[in-house]
C-alpha cells in the first residue's frame, strides 16, 4: 500500500510516496490521519490548487477535498454523482396516501349504503299509490340509486374543472403541497356532510351541494396530480414507474382494509336516523388526519430526476449517473445530438397517443367500478352490507397484484408491454363479469383482473419521462380532469345503459367495458412500433459506454 511505505522488490515501480508531514507521524497517527481521506467516486479527481500534486513534498497538509462527506451540508453537491440528500421520513406522501384512501374507502361504502336507506323499499312502497310486487320495487329502488348517482358524479366530476388546473400551476410555481391540501380540505368537509347527514337525518340531496364543495376544492384529480407529482419528484427516471406503483400499493391496502370493515362499522347502530354513524365518524376522522399531516409533517422531497452532466463540448456526449438510483443501468454515456423540430414532434404524438390510451381505457374501466355495487345489490346475488364490504375489498386487491407485476415486468419489458399486459388483463376480467351467477364466478372474474391497475400508473411514468420536472403538476393535473370529465360522461352513460337493459342482461355495461379495454390497446401498440422503429434506425438516444 502506497500510504505505508514504497513498495516490496520484484513488485512493479513504486507509487508516489507520502508526504513529509505523514512520515513525521508516528504509525497510530498514521491510521488516525488515513481515515480523514474521503472516499472518492471513481472517475472523480480530488480539486487540488493549480501546481500541487498528492505527492507535494512541501510539508504542507494536504488541502480539504470537497468530496468528504463530514464535511458536506445538506446542500452541498458532490461534482460527479449530483446531489447527495439523505432520505426523510417527512418527505413520504404514503401516510397521506393511506390515510385519504381509508377515508375513501369508508366514505364510498358510507355513500352507498345511507342511500339505498333512503330509498329503500319500505320508503318507495309508502309513496306508491298501488301495491307493487318485490320485484318492481327493487326495480324502483336501483333506478333511484342510480339517478342519484348520476346527477352526483356530474357534480364531483365537473366542479373541479373550475380550480383543479388553477391548483396545479400553483403548485409549480409556488409550492408543490397547495393542491394536495387544498384537496384535502375538501375531502373533510365532504366526509363531514355525510357525517352530518345520518346524525342529523338530513334529506339526501344536500349530499350534491358537498360534492361541489369537494370538487371546488380540487377534488380528486387535483389531489392525485399532487401526489403524483411528488413521487415523480423524488424518484430517478429508471424507478420511477415502480416508485408509483408503491403510492398505488399503499392505496390499495388502505382501501382494502377500508372496505373490509365497512361492512361490520356500518351495522354499529342499529336504527334509521342514525345508521353508518360510526362508519362516517371514522371516514372524517381519517381525512383529518391525512389534512394535519400535509399541513404540518410533509415536506418536499428534493428533486433526483435531474442527474449531473459532464457535458463534452466537441462529441456532445453527456455522462449521467443518478445518485439515488441503484439500477446500474442508468449509469449510461447518451450521445445527444441536436434537437430539432422535427425530432419534437415524434414526443407530442407520443404523448397524445399515450392520453387517447389512459382516457378509453377510463371508460372501461370508470364504466364498470360505478356498475358494479349495483349489480351486486340486486338479484342473482343480493349481497348484504358485510358482502358489499368484502366484494369492494376484493378490488382493492389489484393494487398488491399490480404492484408485484410492475416489480416483475419492469426487469424484462418495456412501459408499452406492460400497458397492454394490463389492458388484457382487465379486458378479460369484465367479459367474465358480465356472466356472473354466484359468488364464486364474481370472485374468479376479479381474480382475472389481477393487472388492471398497471395501465394508467405506467402511462403516467411514461409520460413524466418525456416532460421537465417543472411541468409535472400541469401535465398530470391535466390527464387527471381528462379523466375525471370522461368519467363524468361515461358514468351518465353507463347508468342510462344499466336502467334500460338490467332486466334483460345485466351485464351489458362489462360487455361493453371490455370492448373499450381492448380498444385502449390500439394506441399503445403504435407507440410501442414508433419507440421500436427510431430505435432500429437511430432516431432517438444512442447509449454507449463512457
Amino acid at each position: 500500500m502506497a500510504l505505508f511505505g514504497p513498495g516490496r522488490r520484484g513488485r512493479g515501480p513504486r507509487g508516489p510516496g507520502p508526504p513529509r508531514w505523514l512520515l513525521s507521524l508516528a504509525p497510530c497517527a498514521w491510521l488516525s490521519s488515513a481515515r480523514r481521506f474521503p472516499r472518492v467516486h471513481p472517475g472523480c479527481a480530488p480539486a487540488l490548487p493549480p501546481g500541487s500534486s498528492c505527492g507535494s513534498s512541501s510539508g504542507q497538509a494536504p488541502p480539504s477535498i470537497p468530496h468528504r462527506r463530514d464535511d458536506m451540508g445538506p446542500g452541498t453537491t458532490c461534482p460527479c454523482r449530483g446531489p447527495l440528500s439523505r432520505p426523510q421520513v417527512s418527505t413520504w406522501i404514503e401516510p397521506v396516501v393511506a390515510s385519504t384512501q381509508m377515508a375513501a374507502s369508508l366514505y364510498d361504502a358510507g355513500l352507498l349504503l345511507v342511500v339505498k336507506a333512503s330509498f329503500g323499499v319500505e320508503a318507495l312502497s309508502n309513496h306508491s299509490a298501488s301495491p307493487a310486487p318485490p320485484g318492481a320495487l327493487e326495480n324502483q329502488q336501483q333506478r333511484a340509486i342510480s339517478n342519484f348517482y348520476i346527477i352526483y358524479n356530474l357534480v364531483i366530476g365537473l366542479t373541479p374543472l373550475l380550480s383543479a388546473y388553477g391548483l396545479g400551476w400553483l403548485s409549480d410555481r409556488y409550492h408543490p403541497k397547495i393542491s394536495i391540501c387544498m384537496s384535502l380540505l375538501g375531502f373533510m368537509l365532504a366526509r363531514l356532510a355525510l357525517l352530518l347527514k345520518v346524525l342529523l337525518d338530513w334529506p339526501v340531496e344536500m349530499l350534491y351541494g358537498a360534492a361541489a364543495l369537494n370538487g371546488l376544492c380540487g377534488g380528486f384529480s387535483a389531489f392525485w396530480s399532487g401526489v403524483m407529482a411528488l413521487g415523480s419528484l423524488g424518484s430517478s427516471e429508471g424507478r420511477r414507474s415502480l416508485r408509483l406503483i408503491v403510492i398505488d400499493l399503499i392505496l390499495g391496502l388502505a382501501g382494502f382494509c377500508g372496505s373490509m370493515i365497512s361492512g361490520h362499522l356500518f351495522k354499529q347502530i342499529v336504527g334509521h336516523s342514525s345508521q353508518g354513524l360510526v362508519l362516517t365518524a371514522f371516514s372524517v376522522s381519517c381525512a383529518t388526519c391525512a389534512l394535519f399531516y400535509s399541513l404540518l409533517v410533509l415536506k418536499v422531497p428534493e428533486s433526483t430526476a435531474k442527474p449531473s452532466k459532464a457535458v463534452d463540448t466537441v462529441s456532445g456526449t453527456v455522462c449521467t449517473d443518478n445518485t439515488l438510483d441503484p439500477d446500474p443501468t442508468d449509469k449510461q454515456c447518451v450521445i445527444r445530438h441536436p434537437s430539432s423540430p422535427a425530432k419534437a414532434k415524434p414526443k407530442k404524438t407520443i404523448i397524445a397517443l399515450l392520453f387517447v390510451g389512459a382516457i378509453t381505457y377510463d371508460l372501461a374501466v370508470v364504466g364498470t367500478v360505478d356498475m358494479m355495487p349495483l349489480f351486486l345489490l340486486r338479484e342473482p346475488l343480493s349481497w348484504n352490507q358485510v358482502q358489499l364490504g368484502y366484494g369492494m375489498a376484493s378490488g382493492y386487491t389489484i393494487f398488491i397484484t399490480s404492484f408485484l407485476g410492475v416489480l416483475v415486468f419492469s426487469r424484462y419489458f418495456q412501459d408499452t408491454t406492460m400497458i397492454m399486459i394490463g389492458m388484457v388483463s382487465f379486458a378479460s376480467g369484465a367479459l367474465l363479469l358480465a356472466f356472473v351467477k354466484e359468488t364464486y364466478m364474481f370472485y374468479i372474474a376479479r381474480a382475472v383482473m389481477l393487472f388492471a391497475l398497471i395501465p394508467i400508473t405506467t402511462i403516467r411514468s411514461a409520460m413524466s419521462k418525456l416532460i421537465k420536472g417543472s411541468s409535472y403538476g400541469k401535465v398530470f393535473v391535466i390527464l387527471q380532469l381528462s379523466l375525471a370529465l370522461t368519467g363524468v360522461v361515461t358514468s351518465t352513460m353507463y347508468n342510462k345503459i344499466y336502467q334500460l337493459t338490467m332486466e334483460k342482461f345485466a351485464g351489458t355495461c362489462f360487455a361493453l367495458s371490455s370492448f373499450l379495454s381492448f380498444l385502449a390497446i390500439i394506441p399503445i401498440g403504435i407507440v410501442a412500433y414508433m419507440q421500436a422503429s427510431w430505435l432500429q434506425h437511430g432516431d432517438i438516444t444512442e447509449k454507449g459506454r463512457c
